[in-house]
């Protein structure tokens, strides 16, 4: 198997993403960041799963935000403010 060290989203599987972002942005917010249906009308990992896998460019703008989220967890972490939160 090829090692990707780089790559945050090697070894993910789509449902492991999709929960991650519900759990950080909720199915409101999520639905807002990528605006297809399966986000905003009676959501959920199944039919988010069954369309993201038939849909390349949806599965596409899921993965960045996945990124973004975890860019943005990152730079949280690093904050001179969150080791004073920590305290």
């Amino acid at each position: 198997m090829n090692e990707q060290p780089n790559n945050p989203l090697h070894g993910m599987t789509l449902e492991a993403i999709i929960n991650a972002l519900v759990a950080h942005y909720g199915w409101g917010a999520l639905g807002i960041h990528v605006k297809i249906r399966c986000f905003n009308a009676d959501p959920s990992v199944k039919s988010s799963l069954k369309f993201l896998r038939k849909t390349p460019w949806a599965r596409a703008k899921v993965e960045q935000l996945y990124l973004t989220m975890l860019a943005e967890k990152k730079r949280k972490d690093n904050s001179p403010w969150a080791k004073l939160d920590k305290q």
